[in-house]
């Protein structure tokens, strides 16, 4: 069954990106439906070890209705002994009532040079919706050196937030620019839907 053609930009920075275009665009066209899509970020993080390759894909979407979807694409070859490869898709529908907080930072390579509309050398954008928390527990510990009650243990929650980094030297200029303008449209909707 064919899902909802991606607008033109979005599937071909997709395509640009090269991982799984296909199976990517195809899984957003299943999450977003219908929707008008304003804005997006497409970004492919790779690792290397010594003898491996693992690849990562995000893909941002600001759509119609409120919405904030991402998707996450990791190849998981480096996990399997041998056989065909595999990957696995996570995607989250946000409304954007539900986003606590977008932080965006920039970098500026030889800020004593700055000129007035330089753009920014890397862009860093964080996002927390408490759509999902990691909790991490750590012994309870007894003033008395000699005790040797068992006292439990202390958990933190720790929101889990979306952190994408992009720079110039390893993204190029135009990454970070798309990031940039993305993040500013997401703001926008942010405080507009917050009003």
């Amino acid at each position: 069954m064919p899902y909802p053609v991606l607008p033109t930009d979005l599937a071909l920075d997709i395509q640009r990106a090269g991982f799984y275009p296909q199976l990517v665009a195809d899984v957003m066209g299943q999450q977003l439906g219908d929707r008008e899509i304003l804005s997006h970020y497409v970004h492919v993080e790779t690792h290397f070890s010594y003898d491996d390759l693992h690849r990562h894909i995000t893909v941002l979407v600001l759509a119609q209705g409120n919405l904030l979807a991402a998707l996450h694409l990791n190849d998981l070859e480096d996990e399997m002994e041998e056989g065909p490869a595999k990957a696995s898709v996570a995607t989250e529908i946000i409304p954007l009532s539900k986003v606590g907080s977008c932080v965006l930072t920039t970098g500026y390579d030889n800020p004593q040079n700055y000129q007035p509309g330089d753009p920014p050398s890397e862009v860093t954008l964080v996002l927390s919706w408490a759509g999902g928390a990691r909790m991490e527990f750590v012994p309870n510990l007894c003033d008395d050196p000699n005790c040797e009650a068992d006292h439990g243990y202390l958990g933190t929650r720790i929101s889990e937030d979306l952190v994408l980094r992009i720079a110039g030297k390893a993204d190029g200029q135009e990454a970070v620019n798309k990031a940039l303008a993305f993040s500013r449209k997401l703001r926008d909707a942010i405080l507009d839907n917050a009003s």
